[in-house]
């Protein structure tokens, strides 16, 4: 079994700052948070940006620019920058941070979906924000768009003309397929880093039928030309990713996936997350990637041929 790669997505676009005062909103926060994650065990930071004085998701790149740096003069991890943001961004927005940044690693979302966040409304009588209500309702009625036309454009311009690599987003199984597709078109080169995703509303439901379907599918679809990693929402994250892990997957953890560190108990930071799954991995006898050793198991470009 290869070493596992503990990525951390260290704030997302998916919880609102109502849900917990852990989540980093801030650059300052997020550079803190993202750092102490790196020296916790993380080898892939996975980074979205958030409007500093209201928490929102924010897709701009001067926002990105006050913490990116920080992260790279502090730490060895892999930078790993969205190309998702959000839901209510267009693709130029979404692509704005990272063909400024030029970084290894982004994520690549493979193919459009429902990306149900309204259920949390229930939840929360009141919001710290005003923007944050609306935001949770929209993805009611809201797509989450990546069409064969957007991967194809972000292969070409941030692949191609950067030399970026990507964490494949496969929230179902379509998305596997679709990914052979642009495999056999010669769009995009092994080795895959393809995480499997589980539990969104909209998505695969976590359930061990589906992680062991998903594994046994892109075995088919791939053989031994990709790296798979595993991540789940909410009250999953821990047990689906451990189940992965024992199975040969990489993993990924992070306030962006779930808030919390155990039941009823809110993680008080990211690096909370990334300690707890090594504290079960490593007694397991699976070793935990070095951020060296994931660039060569990802076949990434470097460090030192990033723009910030």
């Amino acid at each position: 079994m290869s070493k596992v790669i503990i990525s951390c997505a260290v704030t997302g676009s998916v919880h609102t700052p109502t849900m917990s005062p852990h989540l980093p909103c801030t650059p300052d926060e997020i550079a803190a948070q993202s750092i102490e994650a790196a020296e916790a065990g993380a080898a892939v930071l996975h980074l979205h940006a958030r409007d500093p004085q209201t928490g929102r998701p924010t897709a701009d790149p001067n926002v990105f620019m006050q913490f990116l740096p920080r992260i790279k003069q502090s730490t060895d991890a892999v930078v790993n920058i969205t190309t998702g943001g959000s839901q209510t961004m267009t693709i130029e927005e979404r692509l704005a941070a990272p063909l400024r940044a030029s970084p290894e690693l982004c994520s690549l979302n493979m193919g459009s979906m429902n990306f149900g966040l309204y259920p949390m409304l229930n939840k929360y009588k009141t919001f710290q924000h005003d923007w944050e209500a609306p935001y949770l309702e929209a993805s009611r009625d809201g797509i989450f768009k990546n069409t064969f036309k957007d991967i194809e454009n972000i292969l070409d311009r941030l692949g191609k003309g950067h030399g970026t690599r990507f964490e494949f987003e496969c929230y179902d199984t379509g998305h596997l397929y679709t990914l052979a597709h642009f495999l056999d078109r010669k769009l995009v080169t092994p080795p895959l880093f393809v995480q499997t995703i589980f539990g969104i509303l909209g998505g695969t439901g976590a359930d061990t039928e589906n992680l062991v379907h998903m594994k046994r599918l892109a075995d088919k679809l791939f053989g031994d030309q990709y790296r798979w990693s595993v991540m789940a929402a909410g009250r999953h994250q821990m047990p689906f990713i451990t189940m992965g892990a024992i199975n040969g997957a990489s993993v990924r953890v992070g306030l962006e996936d779930s808030l919390f560190a155990g039941k009823g108990r809110l993680a008080q930071s990211n690096a909370e997350q990334v300690r707890l799954i090594r504290s079960i991995l490593e007694p397991l006898s699976l070793q935990i990637a070095t951020p060296a050793e994931a660039r060569e198991m990802l076949a990434l470009k470097g460090g030192d041929n990033v723009a910030f």
